[in-house]
């Protein structure tokens, strides 16, 4: 073998070292792109988790295993999983809250993110598109409703304007009882009727107004609407999860939800054009009961406004719309499952009338002045509220980012639901969760805005029901004057009832019926 000359020796030592650097770029790249790997997947492995739940069907999720009675069942499954637990409807995810401090996270610590609805189709028809206050998304159009709606339609003055037109409705409800005295009523249907009345007036006085209809017929006409409403709303609907089968409308919950509103926006429109054509003729018809201005008066004159405060019709229908329907919903349901508390509960009835005794009279009939004495009255209330909240999931949130919760991942777009019914039942923050005491609410003074998140059957936060003041003031007038004007008993061989019938609200599943007798002495106090 020749021996290497010095250039070639020279030409060799430059190749290898090309060769060297070349393998020491790769190496180094190598284990570069090995570190960024290892370290991608530490902090995919160090993100939170999802929320336990149980095991789904492949497309289908866990909807086939969903009962009728939904509250219950998740409740139970709390027991299983935890106070934060997930599962699967289709493609959608659900999160379901348990406990107060989780709800704390959702509602106060992460209010913003927490702030959306989940629109479903039937919500999306009945609130013309999210167009509403109560579905939504938080934007400048709710934010506007709900200052509207706070400041301006349920101001202090503008509730205490309307209290002749609430006091004259209830004083015709205890008339019509009293005419019909030792016969069975139904509570729902009373109650529902003269709340309908009272909204009806207190949003357009005139009864020229009423598309033709006097207040009994759109009363019954508003009940039945409201009832369907309900009862679609609280149906879980396959085209929500699963998007692609929509247009089939399958379970007909599209279809049925636009029968409804057409039915309703009938008569919306009718009224709406009937108050603008006479605003056009005589400008005095610009106000409603006693020289005020009526709550479609204040909204029609903001559609006439040139800012950002200026509404359309649609959103003044949308805004209405959950006036009429909300507001009667919430009183009727409330009225009958409280009657019926207090009509098991003998000591509690004796309590309720013996204190109407203390603060009305016994030769008086309630008035609005009343009602901030009315101390087990209202604790009679709140507890009816405790154990049969009318919205047991209140309306589902919907995050509008990824975050945290409990230590899990919520993802963006998933629907969050807040089991109220089991926080209000709950034995880790009630004594004898399951006994109707009203006595609770006399030791701890919990209000209806959901400071302590151990009660909060209107909800907390920015979401929380825009509608308490009115309300609290309505349920309490009925229920005061129903109790103190009469004696109530169950019809001949009928047992207590207070089995429930779940759906996006919480009612009896058999109306109650009671029947009523005289209380009060002088007969001109029922007339």
């Amino acid at each position: 073998m020749s021996r290497l000359s010095t250039s070639q020796w020279s030409w060799l030592w430059e190749v290898m070292s090309d060769y060297e650097i070349t393998l020491a770029f790769l190496t180094i790249s190598v284990v570069a792109l090995a570190i960024n790997l290892w370290y991608k997947a530490t902090l995919s492995n160090s993100s939170p988790p999802l929320p336990p739940g149980p095991l789904s069907l492949p497309i289908v999720g866990y909807l086939p295993f969903l009962g009728p009675e939904l509250h219950k069942q998740l409740t139970h499954m709390a027991h299983t999983y935890g106070p934060i637990f997930k599962f699967h409807l289709g493609s959608k995810l659900h999160v379901v809250i348990n406990n107060p401090e989780l709800a704390k996270e959702v509602l106060r610590d992460q209010d913003e993110t927490f702030s959306n609805r989940d629109l479903t189709i039937a919500a999306s028809i009945i609130s013309y598109g999210g167009q509403d206050m109560v579905m939504a998304n938080n934007n400048s159009n709710w934010r506007k409703l709900r200052k509207i709606f706070v400041h301006e339609i349920l101001s202090n003055k503008n509730l205490e304007a309307c209290g002749s037109l609430r006091t004259d409705e209830v004083r015709k409800t205890i008339k019509a009882v009293f005419s019909n005295v030792d016969t069975s009523i139904n509570i729902s249907k009373i109650a529902f009727l003269t709340q309908t009345n009272v909204i009806t007036n207190m949003i357009w006085y005139s009864k020229s107004n009423k598309g033709g209809k006097d207040g009994s017929d759109l009363g019954d006409e508003l009940q039945i609407v409201a009832s369907n409403i309900v009862e679609f709303f609280g149906k879980p609907n396959l085209s929500d999860f699963f998007p692609s089968l929509a247009w089939f409308d399958f379970q007909g919950i599209e279809r049925g939800m636009k029968k409804q509103l057409d039915k309703l926006d009938q008569i919306l429109t009718s009224i709406i054009e009937d108050r603008i054509k006479s605003n056009l003729e005589r400008s005095e018809d610009k106000v409603g009961h006693e020289g005020k201005k009526d709550f479609l008066q204040m909204l029609l004159d903001l559609k006439d406004r040139k800012d950002a405060s200026s509404l359309n019709i649609t959103q003044i229908k949308a805004l209405l719309l959950d006036i009429m329907v909300a507001g009667t919903e919430t009183t009727s349901t409330l009225t009958e499952w409280a009657m019926a508390e207090i009509m098991k509960n003998h000591n509690v009835m004796k309590k309720v009338q013996e204190e109407l005794a203390q603060v009305v009279g016994a030769n008086n009939i309630v008035e609005e002045s009343h009602l901030s004495r009315l101390q087990y009255l209202d604790a009679t209330i709140k507890e009816t509220f405790r154990l049969h909240p009318i919205l047991p999931f209140l309306f589902p949130h919907l995050p509008s980012q990824d975050c945290t919760v409990g230590g899990y991942n919520i993802p963006k777009g998933c629907s969050v639901f807040l089991n109220v019914w089991s926080i209000h039942r709950d034995p880790r923050y009630w004594n004898n969760p399951l006994e109707f005491n009203p006595e609770r609410f006399l030791i701890n003074k919990f209000d209806y805005k959901g400071k302590d998140l151990k009660f909060f059957p209107f909800g907390s936060g920015r979401r929380t029901c825009a509608g308490i003041p009115v309300a609290e003031k309505m349920q309490t007038f009925i229920l005061a004057s129903l109790m103190h004007s009469f004696d109530w008993r169950l019809p001949e061989g009928e047992e207590h009832d207070l089995t429930e019938k779940f759906g996006i609200t919480l009612r009896k599943r058999n109306p109650l019926m009671a029947i009523p007798s005289q209380r009060l002495h002088d007969v001109r106090l029922y007339n």
